[in-house]
């Protein structure tokens, strides 16, 4: 496979927030970040050989496309894992925003390579998500035990080192463990106290989130032991805007009841995407509803849970904002500033100590935020930070 080349960029004005970075050092503050890599996948990208989907969607057209389709999209990317080879494991969600409309739609995880040098990404493998064995314990919408959009909405995806996935989903909301393979390896992981409406065990009782506002964010822990799932939306009885970033331990199978608390700019705002620079540190895309001309809002910030001004939240440093980044390379074709101006951005990688890789869920056939009146395509770019961010080695692997 070819490996994946990243372009220098240059750094700008100064537009963050000075947080500490590593005990005993100030973090400098961070400048304008800088588009390095573009890469491409077309909206109207299927699967080979897979089965129809988008029978529930309604009539359409949307933005110029027709459904039902006769196979299965490649679309909805809510999370990537860099497998280290030049290509990346693209998870998709539960399809068409919706339980009601995705049952027609297999629950998948796409292997990418995109290729910044020809502005091209190419899918070159996946595979669907089961459950063979068994160990969801309410009923599942196919016979075969192949999971679909009506069953989970998969947003978060970490890769253990040895091989399995945790996936954090939106319906219970539950941590999901998967073999190599796709295969759920144990029962559904609740936490407590979270409900979404979609929860099969709410008995006539209220849930305690929104819906499509559970795990959108899932960090896998440097240390190996632990993961972090960030819920997207407050839950009844938080300060409206403050999402809880839970700690849960692998060897224990349990909630550890360590939780940091993450507060939204705005209450109109959610969060795309999570992941870690080292113990104390996240990375976390914070985004508005906006697409197009619309979007506002779409950033990414560096979190430190050791919350040094004592307010009780983590403290956030701005280190990239994907509607102004610097192209003086002209990457991608486009001008000397770069929008990434999608209403969800929901995939954030680490490739090295400076830079990022972002991908956008397109929500295909429905969001246009590139060009109006068009489906979106799934775009991967990199973006090169203004300062180091001095990230534990283990968080690169």
């Amino acid at each position: 496979m070819r490996r994946l080349s990243i372009m220098a960029g240059a750094a700008a004005l100064t537009i963050g927030l000075a947080s500490p970075a590593v005990a005993g050092r100030e973090h400098p503050e961070f400048g304008r970040a800088t588009l390095t890599g573009f890469a491409a996948l077309p909206a109207q990208t299927f699967v080979p050989g897979s089965e129809p989907s988008g029978s529930a969607i309604g009539a359409g057209p949307f933005n110029g496309i027709t459904p039902p389709f006769a196979e299965q999209p490649v679309q909805g990317f809510s999370g990537v894992v860099n497998r280290h080879d030049g290509t990346f494991d693209a998870l998709s969600d539960n399809g068409y925003g919706t339980k009601a409309n995705s049952a027609d739609f297999l629950l998948r995880v796409h292997r990418i390579e995109p290729d910044p040098r020809t502005g091209k990404v190419t899918v070159v493998g996946g595979f669907n998500l089961s459950d063979p064995d068994h160990h969801v314990p309410f009923a599942l919408t196919r016979a075969d035990r192949v999971l679909t959009g009506a069953d989970f909405d998969v947003e978060s995806i970490t890769r253990r080192a040895d091989g399995t996935y945790w996936l954090g989903d939106e319906f219970g909301p539950w941590l999901l463990h998967f073999s190599a393979e796709g295969r759920l390896l144990e029962a559904p992981i609740p936490l407590a106290g979270v409900r979404a409406p979609e929860n099969p065990y709410l008995n006539g009782a209220q849930p305690t989130i929104a819906s499509s506002k559970g795990f959108e964010g899932l960090v896998r822990g440097v240390d190996g032991r632990h993961l972090y799932p960030l819920l997207e939306g407050t839950v009844t009885g938080d300060t409206p805007g403050d999402l809880r970033f839970s700690e849960f331990d692998l060897r224990t199978r349990a909630y550890t009841g360590k939780r940091f608390v993450y507060r939204l700019e705005s209450t109109s705002h959610a969060i795309g995407d999570a992941i870690a620079v080292d113990k104390h540190r996240f990375l976390v895309v914070e985004r508005d509803g906006g697409q197009g001309d619309t979007a506002k809002f779409k950033r990414i910030y560096l979190v430190d849970t050791r919350d040094r001004d004592g307010d009780g939240l983590v403290d956030k440093t701005l280190v990239a904002d994907l509607l102004d980044l610097a192209n003086p390379k002209g990457v991608g074709g486009f001008g000397t500033t770069f929008r990434f101006p999608f209403q969800t951005i929901e995939d954030l990688s680490l490739l090295d100590d400076r830079t990022l890789a972002v991908l956008n869920d397109n929500n295909f056939p429905f969001s246009s935020g590139r060009t109006p009146g068009q489906a979106d395509n799934d775009e991967f770019i990199t973006v090169r930070l203004s300062a180091p961010l001095h990230a534990d080695k283990r968080a690169l692997r």
